[in-house]
């Protein structure tokens, strides 16, 4: 895994992704899933990181997280993710890694690329064919985010705001409902986008410009890559390993719809 997604900025907005070990379906039970949920949302109580959006699916999750100090991020995952996996084996008489080594994060401009990524993660499991709209999937934010769910919230409202310039809750509410709901009538854009899961950052030229000379300044052996993509955004990815994903070879066996899905992220 390149180290450059590992590149952490203060106060950059980050989407997370982080695959069960082999790609293995170990959050396939709903009582998994609102484990990990209780145990994000309790160690975000007790650390200064604002998390912005969510999706828990059967084999892999998806956060996207701000924070004033950016190595508590590092500081975030490395509890929950431990504290899941060491709570996950021992209930089940398991032995073994639980995530696969390495997450991967990639930084996020403010503004229309923050919609973009908002919209991404909720419909990741309309990408994947196990629903039809998000609303029918409870591991995810877009319940909090369009006011379906009120208790035990777990996104940020005030943070999440603060980076979409200007707009007010029932604006963002009224306007991001509006935006998923198209997306699942169209039945268009629902592909999977790399850009989210594979790249060091998404933005305007110049935010990714300047993460590119960050990273630089840091370590000159690096060889990177800006790109810019059919709908105009512009990308950084780094050459060598990506956070890939192999597509396929479950279905061959015969698993049941929802696992085949999630290997999409």
């Amino acid at each position: 895994m390149p180290r450059a997604s590992r590149y952490w900025v203060k106060g950059a907005a980050y989407h997370l992704t982080h695959r069960c070990h082999n790609r293995d379906f170990l959050l396939r039970f709903a009582r998994d899933r609102d484990d990990y949920r209780a145990m994000l949302r309790q160690e975000l109580q007790r650390r200064s990181v604002s998390l912005l959006s969510y999706a828990i699916t059967s084999n892999h999750v998806h956060l996207l997280v701000t924070a004033e100090y950016a190595q508590d991020i590092a500081g975030l995952m490395q509890s929950v993710q431990g504290r899941f996996a060491e709570t996950y084996n021992r209930r089940k008489g398991r032995q073994g890694a639980f995530w696969s080594d390495r997450y991967h994060a990639t930084q996020i401009d403010s503004g229309n690329h923050l919609w973009a990524c908002l919209k991404y993660i909720d419909l990741n499991m309309v990408r994947a064919g196990v629903v039809k709209h998000p609303r029918e999937w409870s591991w995810t934010a877009w319940h909090e985010l369009t006011g379906s769910r009120v208790r035990n919230r777990l996104v940020d409202r005030e943070a999440l705001l603060k980076r979409l310039e200007g707009v007010t809750w029932p604006g963002f509410q009224e306007h991001y409902g509006r935006l998923v709901d198209e997306v699942v009538m169209r039945n268009e854009g629902l592909g999977r986008d790399t850009r989210w899961t594979e790249s060091i950052a998404v933005g305007q030229p110049a935010f990714v410009a300047r993460v590119e000379a960050e990273l630089m300044v840091n370590d000159r052996r690096r060889r990177l890559e800006r790109m810019q993509t059919p709908d105009g955004a512009w990308v950084l990815r780094e050459h060598g390993e990506v956070y890939g994903q192999r597509v396929g070879s479950r279905a061959e066996k015969g698993l049941e719809e929802t696992e085949i899905g999630c290997f999409v992220m």
